[in-house]
């Protein structure tokens, strides 16, 4: 039976016209899927599915999703990192690129920021470990701000202080969910996922409203430790203001893709 699958260009021109119609076809596509975003069931044979393509340097993994929840699309990850990406396919929380030992994973916050008056959306990112530099062993320390600041974060001294614009990077949310943050594909490439949701997270009305009105993001970062996981909004402040004086803060503004 045909499945209600959505292929775009960017997955069949990796996929190759005849693996994308067999799809289309119901020959190669399950029925019945594990939503590689939401990991809740989905069917294939009644409601609209798409296709994610996990494409490393030599071998590439085709994954599946309610289309609600993220569109059909090509996502690049390293040859080393995609068994990371099985293992979030798979429903193991995923691995960020250049963790330690222990395997760090990234946890994020939204939270609303006060700046010169008015109310702007934020995330706040806090890794689970320090972060080694990718090929090393860690034992040169943490290195996760050195890394976002080389991807074009700035440090923040004040955070009632807009952050500049990160060129080419973004913050998905679909359906009133937080989905990924994306950042520039290589070679110009499309956007791919620097840190994408084991299960989108839901935002507050007043996240949603305020990520409506701005159409922008604040994203800020800073190591293990530095933030922690505050119950209130004035106390998330407060801990961003004591890592910005100490150095332990990085932030970006990304325009808001998705609804």
């Amino acid at each position: 039976m045909p499945r209600m699958l959505d292929v775009s260009e960017d997955v069949r021109a990796e996929i190759g016209d005849e693996e994308a119609d067999r799809l289309l076809a119901g020959l190669n596509a399950p029925g019945s899927y594990d939503c590689t975003s939401c990991r809740t069931p989905g069917d294939s044979e009644q409601e609209r599915t798409s296709t994610v393509l996990f494409v490393g340097d030599e071998t590439a993994v085709l994954a599946f999703a309610h289309a609600t929840c993220i569109p059909s699309q090509v996502v690049q990850v390293a040859e080393e990192q995609l068994q990371g990406a099985v293992r979030s396919i798979t429903g193991e929380e995923p691995r960020i690129p250049g963790a330690a030992p222990q395997q760090a994973v990234l946890g994020v916050t939204s939270g609303l920021i006060l700046i010169d008056g008015e109310v702007h959306p934020a995330l706040v990112v806090e890794p689970t470990a320090p972060i080694a530099r990718p090929g090393t062993t860690g034992s040169g320390g943490d290195d996760f701000l050195p890394l976002l600041i080389e991807q074009g974060f700035l440090p923040v001294t004040d955070v009632s202080r807009r952050p500049s614009q990160l060129p080419g990077w973004s913050v998905l949310v679909a359906m009133g969910q937080l989905h990924a943050v994306l950042q520039p594909g290589t070679g110009g490439g499309s956007p791919v996922a620097w840190w994408q949701a084991h299960q989108p997270l839901q935002v507050t009305e007043g996240w949603r409203t305020a990520a409506s009105r701005t159409r922008t993001v604040l994203v800020f970062a800073a190591p293990v430790g530095s933030i922690g996981q505050q119950p209130r909004e004035d106390l998330l402040r407060d801990a961003l203001e004591k890592a910005a004086a100490g150095g332990r803060l990085v932030a970006a503004a990304m325009p808001l893709a998705g609804t």
